[in-house]
């Protein structure tokens, strides 16, 4: 069991918006604060000793998604990266020891053992 999770970011773009204050901004288009909040939230997951404490966590909200538009979402969840109210979210999947999805994801199921996620982007709700 490590200390803290592992995230790993499927795109260096990901990475850059999740990492530096300044492409956060850009990203929120100047909003100082939802950039804020973005770097806070991916603090919250790199200090987690695993995704159940990200779950419990009724600020994130973090759901389940649901397949949409021919978007596969299966196995991947979202936190708000402020608030309810604003459409931004963090979309992530938890992955095994082995860096791979689960599947089926039970996330009840394995939320105590989840130490690695994959933090796929960061985008407004698919609607």
């Amino acid at each position: 069991m490590g200390e803290n999770m592992e995230i790993i970011y499927a795109t260096s773009k990901v990475y850059k918006q999740c990492t530096s204050l300044e492409v956060a901004r850009k990203l929120f288009g100047g909003r100082e604060l939802l950039a804020i909040s973005l770097l806070a939230r991916i603090n919250a997951l790199k200090s987690a000793p695993s995704i159940k404490d990200i779950v419990v966590q009724k600020p994130f909200r973090f759901h389940q998604l649901k397949n949409k538009k021919g978007n596969n979402l299966e196995g991947f969840f979202a936190i708000d990266v402020k608030t309810k109210q604003d459409p931004w979210r963090l979309i992530l999947r938890p992955l095994d020891r082995d860096k791979q999805p689960f599947v089926p994801c039970n996330i009840s199921e394995i939320a105590d053992t989840v130490e690695i996620v994959e933090i796929r982007e960061v985008s407004k709700h698919y609607e």
